[in-house]
């Protein structure tokens, strides 16, 4: 793994940045990219739900190129994109960010200057790609027949430890900063590095949650943390990781999701939860035992709609035709994720496999995560 490098955002600095701020509406990010002539480079704002392009150059043989947009009231991540490569890194200021680096390892050898975050958001990323490498190596042992697989989840369980260990450098030395938010929903095979469900690693959630409702309290991500936070602590049942004091515990419990349904129009969860029993459910159209499932989703819409009960269903396929011709059929609200299997959404709910169905109460509690299908109408009596 790589050395860790921490660092600290004082009080004193924030307000320096933010005086800077006030008379400089702008962020700048400009550099160098070798061996990129004729290519294009793409500027994107990376939400917490969708990646948006907001700008683009062609690059020529000199490779500079100078991006300038209006800074966010917040901090907030972009990426800078060449083919399928990227580097990602945040703003929260009127900062300038120098970048330079060559078209053939732009995602992993580029340097950065002007920024603390990105800097941190580098080393981060490397050690996520190391220990991508590591659990590919890993598999193809144990593939192989090489390692039993007692060893091969010890190795596992190493190699995560490896990243939170750098993670929980940024998350725990300073909570507030981008470094720690982009450190904390790193993923692996689109499964998040820090279990919402795990007793330890909700104490990260805790700490970066505590951190943007005070400084950040009108970012999408503070109420996003505060959520998650709160639902990982409510699963669990283990003794409370934030100040109860420093927020709003009549927040609902669950993670709120906003997508697009067959007619463009996003839907939120939130927006059909209040005072229903809703059955959250990550499926894909395109698997064999998908009609299957609906069939008895049908049944128990017919029987307990009436009493209060909603169904919001997740794609996650890749073909949006096969998807909106399935849906247009259904009953229920029916959504979808463009990111598909590497969604960050189903990844923040630890979705493992397909199907997976959650339960929400009238008063906005996720309560129940159901592992066998056969007991689902015995759990939506319960609460209905």
């Amino acid at each position: 793994m790589r050395p860790k490098t921490l660092f600290r955002i004082l009080p004193g600095a924030v307000l320096a940045v933010l005086l800077t701020a006030c008379g400089n509406p702008d962020f700048t990010v400009k550099g160098v990219v070798a061996g990129a002539d004729g290519q294009v480079m793409y500027l994107e704002n990376v939400g917490i739900s969708s990646i948006q392009t907001l700008d683009s150059v062609k690059l020529t043989a000199a490779g500079k190129f100078a991006f300038s947009r209006p800074r966010p009231p917040y901090p907030d991540f972009y990426r800078l994109r060449l083919n399928n490569q990227w580097i990602n890194f945040a703003v929260d200021s009127t900062e300038t960010l120098h970048f330079t680096a060559d078209a053939g390892t732009f995602a992993t050898s580029y340097t950065v200057e002007g920024s603390e975050n990105a800097k941190a958001i580098k080393i981060i990323t490397l050690a996520q790609l190391d220990a991508n490498q590591a659990i590919g190596k890993l598999r193809k042992e144990r593939e192989g027949n090489l390692i039993p697989d007692t060893t091969f989840q010890t190795q596992i369980d190493k190699v995560v430890d490896d990243y939170k260990t750098v993670a929980r450098g940024y998350i725990y030395t300073a909570p507030m900063s981008a470094a720690a938010y982009f450190a904390l929903f790193q993923q692996i095979d689109g499964l998040l590095f820090f279990d919402l469900y795990n007793k330890e690693d909700s104490k990260a959630y805790g700490a970066v949650a505590t951190s943007f409702d005070h400084y950040y309290p009108a970012s999408p991500r503070s109420l996003q943390l505060h959520n998650l936070a709160l639902q990982s602590i409510k699963i669990i049942r283990q003794q409370r990781t934030i100040n109860e004091t420093a927020v709003n515990v009549e927040e609902i419990s669950y993670l709120d999701i906003s997508l697009p349904n067959i007619k463009g129009e996003k839907t939120a969860l939130s927006s059909i939860a209040k005072d229903k029993v809703v059955l959250v459910n990550f499926t894909a159209y395109q698997t064999e035992w998908s009609p299957e499932l609906n069939t008895t989703l049908a049944e128990l819409y017919n029987q307990y709609n009436r009493s209060g009960l909603e169904i919001y269903q997740v794609s996650l396929d890749a073909d949006t035709h096969h998807w909106k011709n399935i849906s247009s059929t259904l009953p229920w609200i029916c959504v979808r994720d463009p990111e598909s299997v590497y969604s960050q959404i189903a990844a923040l709910y630890n979705v493992k496999q397909l199907p997976s169905l959650f339960l929400i109460d009238r008063k906005g509690n996720l309560v129940k995560r159901i592992e066998d299908l056969n007991t689902l109408n015995e759990q939506i009596k319960k609460i209905i």
